[in-house]
């Protein structure tokens, strides 16, 4: 409690200066293992823990089942009476109130008595994988009892105030307590037990976390243990946030009861500036909220921005919406020089955990990089979400994601879809709702990683492989295509869309795409309808709204998805079924230059040897892929960022190794994306990068120059260094991706989204060099990358740069200063009236 009460002073004090300050409390749960811990624990400790894992679990399954058999207990007098002429209950109602709890009690009843004497006559490799995998198997009975829950709760409640000896039984069951306790009942309601079930899957659910955490990955358990989590954690998203109603509701004054539906972080665009709200659905309002300023130690409540009563709230049509307040977009650069400043600060706090550091400095650093990651949250988000009171105000929220938008409306729709009344509440009425709020949230961190506890999954760093295989459950022809979302630095980005499938009910896709991750932790696939009508604008961006037809999400649990095998999965959205596969690549796997073993093609073969062969001065998949962009792709939006489909890359890169005289036929039918993406391939692929090992540390050293002119002389000297070939390809390419960034208002790509894609391609070493440069493979924007990508935006930014004058400006610096830089006695260019530096100086680069 102390922990959080600091962290929410904390808060107060960043927003202090703000008159309309976020809310957002930076809660940090209290590990039971420290990071310092885990790696001290060898494997004979993790099976220990094992041991006491499994111990825990079973003394809980013994109460659950304990619970269930006081639940069971009255169904069969019950019974027996409802034939006899005085009935407590009719048949029907039993049914709805004891609805699947004898399954569930049999399942589990079965699953413990398998399990007991596992745990009692311990044996360090004892398996039970497959009784975990093989209770999972059964959540279908859960999802009965789930869809069943509000209906049983309700019919009890009736019957409760129908019949007094119903009433009797349901206010004290008597649940046994577990062999070893004292006592011997305890008083529970009938309420209170129907909930138990709900409870139990997402304590399996945490439980199957810590076993894997604590199962070697060669246990025959470890598999099992994956599986059943996969089946769990997929259950667990797919079952409703609002089956708990005693959680979620409140009391008007005048009795009515109010749930909450959905709550979460939304930016408000609020007089021209961006404020993070808390905005909570109830069953009949939408009421955006702030958390109020409060001295450490004071009770925390939310402060009401503004409500609207359901009845009253209409969404603008996208040709109906009035033009949206102007939205200051924060340029792309900034954002992205924001997620290398937090991951500086995660690599300092690493550093200072490795060493043992002092905790006020972990403290401190923690804080920057909670307000770093609150800037982010606050500044990323630009897709429009309008909602308007008939009666007079409109609001405007800014989403990251298609997604959440698509979430919100259909929540409030559904909600619409009731016999809603319009009403104004009064201050009283306001003030308890309000004051429920920080009781009744769900969602009570901001979305950052600083909130995280130092245990939980970093998430992923890597490529992941998607195929998007196919769909049904259309009810009728539509033109549909899918589109792949992951999250990252706390917002989802769009990173791949398939083709569009024209007029079917079952369209077959089976494309795949390749997906880099930073830190993600869950997949979103999200399934559009093509709307070609182009009178559909939306005025607030200017473009066409295709209609969502379905939405999934799914946890990309690291120990489920690291294995070299696809795996394939199946996500249901409002009916319809997505049928993908997927597999995941680390980032230190991918980094991985491999030479090509023949010497005949062009994909893995020196860039020196490629135009020598073809007596080019650059290769000719590098000029064909980017004419081809040139003349249909350079307005397309996140042309280059966008994943092409693998499949079709791969069929491209075998005809340009094969030399095929039909590239050019297949160029033109090929989708713009692949061939982007195919020219991307071969960059990554070359056995050493663009800009060569060789002058690697010195591109890194010369971009960290503090002075201008030293920078220049150093950068335009690094270029005139490289061979011809890998100069003249370089500066080919960086002609055309300034001609892509030209137009960024149509296609979204800046220079910096560009450098982001294509430095580490261009400068990443190759696999000999890499491991002297390699920092954590958990961590994508390594210093080492930021400043890939920094080399590369200092050209893209650099004015125009002629191959002809670049080798024949033999001013950049003179072969005595050269001489002496190599030999790092002085650094390039001191600024005018300044001493050389001596070596050692952290500004003095390395000149092979």
């Amino acid at each position: 409690m102390e922990e959080e009460e600091e962290a929410i002073g904390y808060l107060d004090k960043v927003l202090e200066d703000e008159d309309d300050s976020e809310p957002g409390t930076p809660t940090s749960p209290v590990s039971p293992f420290s990071a310092g811990e885990k790696g001290e624990r060898d494997a004979g400790k993790g099976l220990e823990m094992r041991k006491l894992v499994l111990s825990g679990f079973l003394a809980s399954e013994e109460i659950y089942i304990n619970q269930l058999e006081a639940l069971l207990l009255p169904m069969k007098p019950l019974k027996a009476t409802a034939t006899t002429s005085q009935p407590v209950l009719t048949l029907q109602q039993i049914e709805t109130i004891f609805y699947k709890i004898q399954d569930i009690y049999e399942i589990h009843k079965e699953f413990y008595d398998s399990l007991c004497p596992k745990v009692q006559q311990w044996d360090s490799n004892v398996t039970m994988g497959h009784l975990f995998q093989k209770l999972a198997s059964q959540l279908g009975v859960y999802k009965a009892f789930v869809d069943n829950y509000k209906i049983a709760l309700e019919t009890a409640e009736k019957c409760s105030q129908s019949n007094y000896q119903f009433q009797k039984i349901s206010e004290e069951l008597k649940v046994k307590g577990p062999k070893d306790s004292k006592e011997s009942h305890t008083s529970v309601t009938m309420e209170a037990l129907l909930y138990k079930p709900i409870d139990r899957v997402t304590r399996s659910t945490l439980v199957l976390h810590d076993l894997l955490k604590h199962t070697p990955a060669d246990h025959p358990d470890y598999p099992l243990l994956q599986d059943a989590l996969r089946i769990s954690q997929n259950f667990l998203s797919s079952i409703n946030e609002d089956i708990d109603p005693r959680r979620t509701a409140v009391t008007t004054p005048k009795g009515e009861t109010r749930q909450l539906v959905k709550d979460g972080f939304l930016v408000e665009l609020s007089e021209g500036s961006r404020k993070l709200r808390h905005v909570f659905l109830f069953t009949d309002v939408l009421l955006c909220a702030k958390l109020k300023k409060t001295a450490v130690g004071k009770h925390q409540q939310y402060d009401c921005k503004w409500y609207v009563p359901l009845a009253d709230l209409v969404f603008p049509s996208p040709e109906e919406s009035e033009h949206c307040p102007q939205v200051h977009v924060i340029p792309d650069h900034e954002l992205e020089d924001m997620k290398m400043k937090i991951s500086t600060i995660k690599s300092e706090m690493q550093k200072e955990k490795a060493n043992k550091g002092q905790s006020r400095a972990i403290e401190r650093l923690k804080k920057k990089m909670f307000e770093n990651e609150f800037w982010l949250l606050l500044n990323s988000p630009a897709i429009p979400f309008r909602i308007h009171n008939r009666n007079g105000k409109s609001y405007l929220f800014l989403l990251s994601s298609d997604y959440e938008r698509s979430e919100w409306r259909e929540a409030i729709q559904r909600l619409q879809k009731k016999d809603l009344q319009a009403f104004v509440l009064s201050s009283v009425e306001l003030q308890v709702l309000t004051g429920s709020c920080f009781k009744l949230r769900t969602v009570h961190n901001i979305p950052v990683t600083s909130n995280k506890d130092d245990d939980e999954s970093p998430g992923l760093y890597g490529f992941l492989h998607v195929i998007v295989h196919s769909a049904k459950g259309f009810k009728q022809s539509a033109n549909l295509y899918c589109t792949l979302e992951v999250d990252s630095f706390g917002y989802f980005v769009s990173k791949a869309k398939t083709r569009v499938f024209r007029d079917t009910t079952e369209p077959q896709w089976n494309e795949e795409f390749e997906i880099e991750l930073e830190g993600s932790q869950s997949l979103r696939i999200l399934c559009y309808e093509k709307c070609y009508d182009k009178t559909k604008l939306n005025k607030d961006n200017n473009e066409i709204v295709d209609k969502i037809v379905g939405k999934g999400q799914i946890q990309l649990d690291p120990q489920a998805v690291q294995t070299k095998n696809w795996h394939m999965d199946v996500i249901e959205m409002n009916g319809i079924k997505v049928e993908f596969s997927m597999k995941f690549t680390s980032r230190d796997m991918s980094l991985k230059r491999t030479p090509s073993k023949k010497q005949t093609g062009v994909f893995g073969v020196k860039i020196s040897v490629v135009t020598k062969r073809e007596r080019s001065k650059v290769p000719y998949i590098v000029r064909q892929c980017i004419e081809e962009v040139e003349k249909r792709g350079i307005e397309e939006v996140g042309i280059y960022r966008i994943s092409g489909v693998a499949t079709d890359i791969q069929a491209l890169k075998a005809v340009f190794d094969a030399n095929n005289k039909d590239i050019l036929v297949m160029l033109s039918d090929m989708d713009i994306n692949a061939i982007a993406g195919t020219l991307k391939l071969y960059f990554r692929e070359l056995p050493e990068p663009l800009l060569t090992d060789r002058l690697y540390p010195a591109f890194m050293e010369g971009i960290a120059l503090s002075d201008p002119a030293a920078k220049e002389n150093c950068m335009m000297h690094l270029l005139r260094s490289l061979p011809d070939p890998n100069l003249i390809t370089f500066l080919f390419l960086l002609e055309h991706l300034k001609r892509v960034a030209e137009k960024e208002p149509i296609n979204k790509m800046s220079l910096h989204n560009l450098a982001t894609v294509f430095g580490p391609t261009l400068l990443r070493p190759s696999e000999g060099e890499s491991k002297a440069h390699l920092t954590l493979a958990s961590d994508i924007w390594s210093h080492d990358v930021m400043a890939q990508v920094q080399v590369l935006l200092y050209y893209l930014q650099h004015p125009p740069i002629s191959f002809t004058e670049l080798k024949r400006n033999t001013l950049y610096f003179s072969t005595d200063l050269l001489i002496r830089l190599m030999a790092g006695v002085v650094t390039p260019c001191p600024k005018a009236g300044q001493a050389a530096q001596v070596p050692g100086s952290r500004d003095v680069p390395h000149i092979p």
